[in-house]
């Protein structure tokens, strides 16, 4: 049941564009019906049942013949919303906990784009791990979106970071096996227009790379590196990203070039020095004689950091754990294989506690 409204100031409408998601849109609009006035759902085409499950939990839907373009998809469902703000969730999305800052003491009279961290949850050596992304997903009326994918707000409005968490599944392996091809069509589409665009050169590479083509991810990270500003907001994840596939790609010098290079930048990221440790343990085992005297150590000096420096959830991309149940586990790893048992003991059990703090904090 949808909250009522205690003024035409604050009113907050939810958003979103849908097709064929009945395994998820249910827990998307249930989620949010408490913190919001009016639910909508502009639905692209479903052949399953979305329509009669966003019905049922008291959207209004409307339809929209898809054009192959989401911004065209998500300002259509927004013309249909009459509210103060505008909350836009995807399918795959849930609110996550307090969303106390979705009520009219934040979304007041001044005009601003709220940034919400989006958790994704993506498949990693057989375990579900998250990593976090800020992103516009409340808009004051009369705010509209531009791109094809990985469509943006156009607007000349502060960005203000609201702590309102937001889960998306989208990412997991069954979710990707379900939209593999759509977002990449569109992605090329769209870098023929615009084949020096930094963000849409990083955000095809991530497809490539969440297919597992990691060599075709690399060419398109490099591209998107050299048009990145220093403080584009995305730029910590791509080089994360490039590192990782630098090293799936087997690619292992150019990713210690990249990483020495990009070091000076990211002295207080967990995740960058979770990147190295890995990256320089897979050069170790490439090169045995050179293991123990030279690499491991700076392996070992690299996930010591990642807990030194401790959890970065407002770094972009940054992934839940790097700064310490994550760490702390390698640590384990590979002090089991230096045969140190009282050193791997300790971060075994360090690792185990900080997953279980994590835990409670997370739910």
């Amino acid at each position: 049941m949808t909250r009522q409204a205690d003024s035409k100031t604050g009113r907050l409408a939810l958003v979103v564009i849908a097709r064929n998601e009945a395994s998820c849109i249910r827990d998307c609009l249930e989620s949010a019906a408490g913190h919001v006035d009016r639910m909508i759902v502009l639905d692209t085409g479903s052949t399953d049942a979305t329509v009669s499950i966003a019905e049922q939990c008291g959207a209004a839907v409307h339809h929209f013949t898809w054009n192959d373009d989401f911004a065209a998809a998500r300002n259509a469902a927004l013309d249909l919303s009459t509210a103060d703000w505008n909350l836009v969730l995807d399918a795959d999305e849930i609110i996550a906990g307090d969303a106390g800052q979705l009520g009219p003491a934040t979304l007041g009279s001044e005009r601003f784009i709220g940034l919400l961290p989006v958790t994704s949850e993506f498949d990693l050596q057989d375990e579900v791990e998250t990593a976090t992304s800020w992103l516009p997903r409340i808009l004051p009326a009369g705010v509209r979106y531009h791109g094809r994918i990985h469509e943006q707000p156009v607007a000349d409005l502060r960005r203000v970071r609201l702590d309102v968490q937001v889960r998306h599944s989208g990412y997991q392996q069954a979710q990707l096996e379900h939209k593999q091809g759509r977002n990449r069509t569109l992605l090329l589409k769209m870098l023929e227009e615009s084949p020096d665009d930094a963000y849409l050169l990083y955000q095809t590479g991530k497809d490539f790379e969440v297919y597992r083509q990691f060599g075709d991810a690399v060419s398109y990270y490099e591209k998107a590196l050299a048009h990145t500003a220093p403080g584009d907001a995305f730029r910590h994840d791509l080089v994360l990203r490039m590192i990782y596939s630098l090293k799936r790609a087997g690619q292992l010098e150019q990713g210690i070039q990249l990483a020495e290079l990009e070091m000076p930048n990211w002295p207080h990221s967990p995740d960058f020095f979770f990147a190295l440790g890995d990256l320089l343990l897979d050069w170790a085992t490439r090169n045995p004689e050179q293991a123990v005297q030279d690499i491991l150590p700076i392996v070992e000096s690299s996930w010591a950091k990642c807990l030194e420096i401790g959890e970065q959830p407002a770094l972009e991309g940054s992934v839940n754990g790097r700064g310490s149940f994550l760490a702390a586990h390698n640590l384990a790893v590979l002090y089991d294989g230096l045969g140190n048992a009282q050193q791997a003991a300790h971060y075994r059990r360090l690792a185990a506690d900080l997953r279980s703090r994590n835990n409670e904090v997370t739910g």
